[in-house]
């Protein structure tokens, strides 16, 4: 595969520690609009393929929020024997010559809080990273606004096609953070959560399932499928279910050539980054089927992002690490509601309008907020 395109990427950096096996990667893939913003992954087997990817979907989920920053992303490979703290700080270390200026990193698969506070803490200013832990100053994932904003785009999408969202029946890949947070938002608004799946299995009831037993179970036990009063299935299944929505949200290509056929939903928000090929997108469209990318759907992490960078910036001359204001978190929920519902609608309009898939609509969107049109 080609890493390039016509956004960028800018820079590829790549580091590696021949004593401990260390392999580090990141791509800054534009800083038109501010410094490149992606968070840094770790994961077995990423690599510089991976994330260019995913730096190029930060690029446009930062243009079509409308914020003043680019697209990046950070990946590591950590040997067994290395400390994931130490990794964190010795790469921080390696890439600080770009940061803040060029990159400004944040949580991703494997890391979260205590990751971006070493982050900071290595780099020795309070803007260095996002997602830091609430006593440093941080808004991090555990508030849930990628959640937040995937159940807002999917609230959005159900308004614009005057769908009632008591009722709907939604299929959610992954209980993480990402997962738990859109399922418990979804199921506040009446929405019905009839399948959950994590990398151990899939649970599924018609009627729907209790979101908060399913989250302490899932606490306690590790797995959904040790949630009773449901069909066990194998993980795999998910995206066969008769559902009116799926919600793809785990590893990259989780939609793919062996299941593309089998999706019966009418409506695919996509709460993971890459989760298909564009091409399945559009394979999608010709079926009728919706769906919203991730760059649209899943943007409420970057968008809480910028609102705890500008707090961290007004405090870069006397870093002190205060706990957050309570009014800066107020200030992220409303803007990831604001934004990501305004975007999806955007999107869908233009997709109708124009009659092309929500992804070149919304793209078409990028391309003129970047000036390429």
């Amino acid at each position: 595969m080609a890493i390039y395109n016509e956004f960028g990427p800018e820079k590829q950096i790549e580091v590696y520690d021949p004593k401990t096996g260390l392999h580090g990667f990141l791509v800054i893939d534009n800083t038109m609009h501010g410094p490149g913003k992606g968070g840094l992954r770790i994961a077995e087997g990423v690599s510089m393929e991976e994330v260019f990817r995913l730096a190029q979907a930060m690029t446009y989920k930062c243009t079509m929020a409308n914020l003043p920053f680019g697209g990046a992303k950070s990946g590591l490979l950590v040997p067994k024997s290395v400390p994931k703290a130490d990794a964190v700080k010795w790469f921080a270390n390696q890439i600080k010559m770009f940061i803040p200026e060029h990159y400004v990193a944040g949580p991703d698969m494997s890391t979260g809080e205590k990751e971006m506070d070493i982050i900071t803490e290595a780099v020795g200013i309070p803007d260095a990273a996002t997602g830091k832990s609430l006593k440093n100053g941080g808004l991090p994932h555990e508030l849930g606004s990628t959640g937040y904003g995937v159940a807002w785009s999917l609230l959005s999408t159900l308004e614009h096609l005057k769908k009632d969202p008591k009722g709907t029946g939604v299929a959610i890949e992954g209980f993480g953070n990402v997962g738990v947070f859109t399922a418990k938002f979804l199921s506040e608004y009446g929405v019905k959560i009839a399948a959950v799946s994590d990398s151990k299995g899939t649970i599924y009831n018609k009627k729907g399932i209790d979101v908060e037993k399913l989250i302490s179970v899932k606490e306690k036990t590790g797995a959904v499928a040790n949630y009773d009063d449901c069909q066990k299935l194998e993980t795999k299944d998910l995206f066969s279910l008769d559902v009116d929505v799926l919600i793809p949200g785990a590893r990259p290509d989780s939609i793919n050539e062996n299941n593309f056929h089998l999706v019966k939903a009418d409506i695919i928000i996509e709460a993971g980054n890459i989760p298909m090929s564009e091409s399945l997108e559009e394979g999608f469209f010709r079926k009728g089927i919706l769906a919203i990318p991730d760059f649209v759907a899943n943007a409420g992490g970057v968008i809480s992002s910028w609102v705890e960078y500008e707090n961290s910036k007004s405090l870069r001359d006397s870093y002190d690490k205060k706990p957050t204001p309570r009014n800066v978190i107020e200030k992220m929920f409303r803007e990831v509601k604001t934004r990501v519902s305004e975007n999806t609608i955007l999107a869908l309009e233009k997709s109708e309008k124009e009659h092309i898939s929500v992804r070149k609509a919304a793209m078409e969107i990028v391309r003129e907020r970047l000036h390429l049109e």
